[in-house]
């Protein structure tokens, strides 16, 4: 299955549900050095710099019981792959 490039920041955007517990979502985007990267359970945070104009979100895997683990990712929105399983398109 595909997900617009829009739809996926719509989502990205939703950090929280109406409980209060951080929205989990997997993600698999290429960094900086050409690696790719697949997270299969992360949660969406903020970077040191202005994600807007550069075009990057950040991203931080947690584990099953949504402790965080690992560091955080930026990611620019145009490296993105998968979203929850879902090929990210144009």
């Amino acid at each position: 299955m595909n997900i617009r490039r829009a739809d996926f920041l719509r989502e990205y955007d939703i950090k929280e549900t109406k409980t209060g517990k951080q929205v989990t979502f997997s993600i698999k985007f290429v960094s900086k050095s050409g690696e790719l990267i697949f997270l299969p359970r992360a949660i969406a945070c903020g970077l040191k710099y202005n994600l807007s104009s550069n075009r990057h979100r950040g991203v931080m895997p947690v584990d099953s019981e949504g402790e965080k683990i690992g560091h955080v990712y930026p990611v620019l929105i145009d490296n993105v792959i998968e979203w929850n399983n879902n090929r990210v398109i144009l």
